[in-house]
């Protein structure tokens, strides 16, 4: 408390007409800051046990104010500490988002990186710390599939991405991406991702497009000298049936390999060469301001599941989210999930569902209240370290925030 009544104090100085002239500030753009406070209460099965917790969060957005050079930066990122029970998902979480773009007359260019630290595989929606609301920028697609708790980890994704218009319907687009998860502790398994290949999209009218794909993925890991490899062909179909309503899929073969390499004799030292299929399907629905809605679907081979059991793990992943704003102060959300992941190398098959509803109402200028329940459960035929979740997992949380109105900034 004695943080954000610090902030507010120090916010509603800032919150004043735009400085103009040398007494301005150096930077053009805007910026947005929001501070949480949460109490959560989590319900375990017997072996783990139930837990109380408190978390104070903040996250800050600001992008800068050039059409041809863009500039974006999110950070988010709390602590959490253990009031009762089972001290098993207290600790500092951060997360940070940097991109930076160039754009020509024809053509785009991006860099961007990717970095967070979490004191547990992410375990809301696959992708956040539990009780915490909202904090933006978290990454959709799981680096953990396999939902874990008392395994810190380090994740940094790195990417760069160059489009070009070739003619008035047709861009070409490469891409390239560098990762490395890592867990301080070693209680996980540690890997490096590399991904790069070619896109060429076709505009066949201001409805539809075509586009094609290639992709090639080599994955290493620091504790063995086994090497994973991915290709894939991928051929989709976009469609924009409204100014509310777009859908896209693609799908082609996927052919992993691997080279052997020594290992412990649990983990094995090769995975078997095999050909699949990759897909990719996305549905977006959005009703000016008031409703959103999403469903996904992503079908893939991945070069782990951040367990040391698990090199080489093929994922199927669902996901559905809505959200409806209700007058002009309270935010409806609804959130469901299934994940599939099955390893190459030993036969078993974890699955991972979850669902969460969230509420939040804006009370006066700068206060908001919101409430949130979630429920994950995971099954597993593989197996797992003692960490991982087995069974139904149920989070209950409420909070307090302070959202102070967008802050414009000019030189």
């Amino acid at each position: 408390m004695a943080i954000l009544i610090t902030v507010s104090t120090a916010t509603r100085a800032q919150v004043v007409p735009v400085a103009t002239g040398p007494s301005g500030p150096p930077v053009s753009g805007t910026l947005h800051y929001d501070l949480r406070y949460t109490q959560t209460a989590q319900f375990y099965n017997r072996s783990l046990g139930d837990s109380q917790r408190s978390n104070v969060s903040a996250d800050l957005t600001y992008a800068n104010a050039r059409a041809t050079r863009p500039f974006a930066l999110t950070y988010s990122g709390g602590d959490s500490w253990t009031i009762s029970g089972a001290n098993t998902e207290s600790g500092i979480f951060q997360h940070l988002i940097a991109s930076q773009g160039f754009l020509g007359r024809a053509w785009a260019f991006n860099l961007s990186d990717n970095v967070s630290y979490v004191p547990q595989a992410p375990i809301t929606g696959f992708s956040g710390i539990p009780g915490v609301g909202g904090l933006p920028g978290v990454p959709g697609e799981p680096v953990q599939p396999i939902l874990t708790l008392n395994t810190r980890s380090i994740y940094n994704l790195s990417n760069a991405n160059f489009k070009h218009r070739l003619d008035h319907a047709t861009t070409l687009g490469i891409s390239s991406n560098y990762g490395i998860l890592r867990f301080p502790d070693g209680n996980g398994l540690e890997t490096n991702a590399f991904q790069a290949g070619p896109q060429l999209t076709m505009r066949l009218n201001a409805l539809n497009s075509l586009t094609s794909q290639y992709s090639f993925s080599h994955f290493s890991y620091t504790a063995y000298t086994i090497t994973m490899q991915t290709q894939s062909s991928m051929f989709g179909y976009q469609r924009t049936w409204s100014r509310r309503l777009m859908t896209s899929v693609s799908a082609g073969p996927e052919w992993v390999q691997s080279s052997a390499g020594s290992s412990s004799p649990s983990v094995g030292n090769t995975i078997p060469a095999t050909t699949d299929l990759t897909m990719n399907a996305n549905l977006t629905y959005s009703n000016t301001r008031k409703t959103t809605a999403t469903l996904s679907y992503i079908q893939a081979t991945n070069g782990g599941a951040g367990v040391p059991t698990q090199i080489g793990v093929r994922n199927k992943d669902a996901n559905a989210t809505f959200t409806r704003q209700q007058g002009k102060n309270l935010t409806i959300s609804f959130m469901g999930a299934y994940m599939r992941t099955q390893g190459l190398q030993q036969a078993g098959v974890t699955n991972g569902k979850v669902c969460s509803v969230s509420a939040t109402r804006r009370w006066g200028r700068y206060i908001v209240v919101f409430a949130n329940y979630s429920a994950t459960q995971q099954s597993t035929s593989s197996a797992l370290p003692a960490t991982a979740i087995r069974g139904l997992s149920q989070v209950v949380s409420f909070g307090l925030g302070y959202s102070p109105l967008e802050v414009r900034l000019r030189k």
